[in-house]
């Protein structure tokens, strides 16, 4: 009975973990196919197509070191997509339809609570793991 008990609470943690962790996996997966050829995998600017930008891609990963030790999430997601979602002519590429799909709603720095992509919400969660 012991064992059977101590199984089932590893199996129960183990899926707690799987649901709380699920965003970041996303935004991990996200992150890899759009962001880490100029980002690199860890998000340090270092990507394989990075010498070839005219503008050299940020470094993600001092995001909050350079915010007085604060990840800049709204900052991060009007870059990536250009709150209310118009087009914000910057050098990096806009994600159009990747971003479509199933809304959050994210709450904003000031309070205000905004319908957000949860593909953005998830790759901003990443954005912030990697800080340094």
């Amino acid at each position: 009975m012991r064992v059977f008990l101590g199984l089932l609470a590893a199996i129960s943690v183990s899926g707690l973990g799987g649901c709380v962790d699920a965003p970041q996996t996303a935004g991990r997966v996200l992150f890899g196919k759009q962001c880490a050829v100029c980002h690199g995998a860890k998000g340090r600017g270092d990507g394989p197509y990075a010498d070839q930008l005219q503008f050299p891609p940020a470094d993600l990963a001092v995001l909050a070191a350079n915010n007085n030790g604060v990840f800049p999430a709204g900052d991060v997601m009007a870059k990536i997509y250009g709150y209310p979602g118009v087009s914000h002519n910057m050098p990096m590429p806009e994600f159009g339809s990747i971003l479509d799909g199933p809304k959050v709603m994210w709450v904003d720095p000031d309070g205000t609570r905004i319908a957000t992509p949860k593909a953005l919400s998830d790759l901003a969660d990443y954005m912030e793991s990697l800080q340094i």
